[in-house]
């Protein structure tokens, strides 16, 4: 059988049915995820518990809904959060920083991602969170400063995963609760 990449892990039982019960199709659909306390209670624990085992020690996650996800993430880790901005070099105010730039995101925008350089240390064990994975841009600019850092990656843990490219999956190993299909 052909190696396909990590599967999503059994999320707790109903929790991807709340998911879908709480997806509207458009630009915000998952806004709702964050309106239900059951489910933004569990959204932390369930998706900590795609890496486990990885030993992550810092998670990095994207402005604005990424850094929402990853601060749940990171508290049910017991590991710090660093916010992957966007557009650093319009807000940045002389500091240095890491940057790097997406290739086209679903937007067919390329942006430009940084984190203020020396926030994340040297061999750290970096894990990227957000709440959807569709080009893979965000995640490319994310594995691309973390190697600047000369920090470790260690995968990345979204709710869904709409990849198309499923070599994505395992070269970055991404997993997530749900994929695009199972709404």
């Amino acid at each position: 059988m052909k190696h396909r990449g990590p599967r999503p892990k059994v999320a707790p039982a109903g929790f991807g049915q709340l998911l879908r019960d709480h997806y509207r199709p458009g630009e915000f659909g998952q806004s709702g995820w964050f309106r239900d306390p059951e489910l933004l209670a569990g959204l932390g624990p369930a998706l900590a518990d795609l890496v486990a085992g990885e030993n992550p020690e810092l998670v990095i996650a994207p402005q604005s809904r990424g850094t929402l996800l990853g601060s749940l993430v990171a508290t049910q880790l017991r590991i710090g959060l660093i916010e992957l901005r966007k557009e650093v070099t319009r807000n940045s105010d002389g500091d240095s920083w890491l940057t790097a730039h997406t290739p086209p995101d679903y937007r067919d925008r390329n942006l430009e991602l940084g984190v203020p350089a020396g926030l994340i240390p040297s061999g750290a064990r970096v894990l990227f969170v957000d709440d959807w994975i569709d080009t893979g841009g965000q995640l490319f600019a994310a594995h691309a400063i973390t190697t600047l850092a000369r920090a470790h990656w260690c995968g990345a843990a979204v709710i869904i995963d709409g990849l198309t490219d499923p070599r994505l999956r395992r070269d970055f190993a991404i997993r997530s609760l749900l994929r695009r299909r199972e709404l």
